[in-house]
């Protein structure tokens, strides 16, 4: 029964919807296709009812419907499984190409996010050396200067980070949506994991560079502040 094994097809881990198509419906389907009745020119309709698989984006590779493919040959109702298998190539290796691409400049934007921000807060940080100087005047060890510079790049990272995540809320949300028989997110770990590293990487980025930025003014001879 075919419906029935469209059921069993829906049961599998691997399969996200499936599609039962008749036979009337496959040759009106070619008829649109062809653009003339081949039924009316071959006296019958040699088409047989098929069932459409869509997969689940993580099993959208060769090895895997190589897999897949054999696990469906068990059944005694499939007589043939057909897949574009150069297409199922060709797209994945153009997604390691662009992943590689998009890797790369991702490291480069983040090199240049780095300098960025390392170079603002050098420059917010000179603008108060008079101030830590006169700390250090005044008594103030080098740990209590350094506090509140530190605690305000932390939450300067923070924010940050919020921005950065609700970016990468949308993208995700766009890459599901539009390409979601290549893309999926359905891991829920992963892609908090991912948000923890933002939050964290944002948050170590602004203390590691306010810290260096900090402590250099507190070395620094009071006649070079002026320079």
């Amino acid at each position: 029964d075919v419906r029935q094994l469209q059921k069993n097809l829906d049961a599998s881990v691997f399969v996200k919807s499936t599609k039962y198509i008749t036979r009337e419906e496959a040759a009106n389907e070619l008829k649109d296709e062809l653009g003339e009745d081949f039924i009316e020119f071959l006296g019958y309709n040699p088409l047989l009812a098929s069932i459409e698989v869509h997969l689940y984006a993580d099993y959208a590779n060769s090895d895997s419907i190589l897999v897949i493919e054999n696990h469906f040959k068990q059944f005694e109702q499939i007589k043939e499984v057909f897949y574009q298998k150069s297409l199922v190539n060709l797209v994945n290796e153009n997604v390691k190409k662009i992943s590689l691409i998009i890797l790369t400049f991702s490291g480069l934007l983040f090199l240049i996010a780095i300098a960025l921000i390392n170079n603002t807060i050098r420059l917010s940080v000179y603008s108060k050396r008079f101030i830590i100087n006169t700390m250090q005047l005044v008594g103030a060890t080098r740990g209590f200067i350094r506090r509140p510079f530190l605690y305000r790049s932390a939450l300067h990272g923070i924010i940050a980070a919020i921005f950065a995540i609700g970016l990468l809320v949308g993208v995700m949300y766009f890459a599901q949506k539009e390409f979601n028989e290549i893309i999926s997110f359905q891991d829920i770990e992963i892609v908090g994991f991912l948000f923890f590293c933002v939050l964290i990487i944002g948050i170590v980025i602004n203390w590691i560079s306010t810290f260096f930025a900090v402590s250099k003014f507190l070395r620094m001879n009071v006649d070079k502040l002026y320079y």
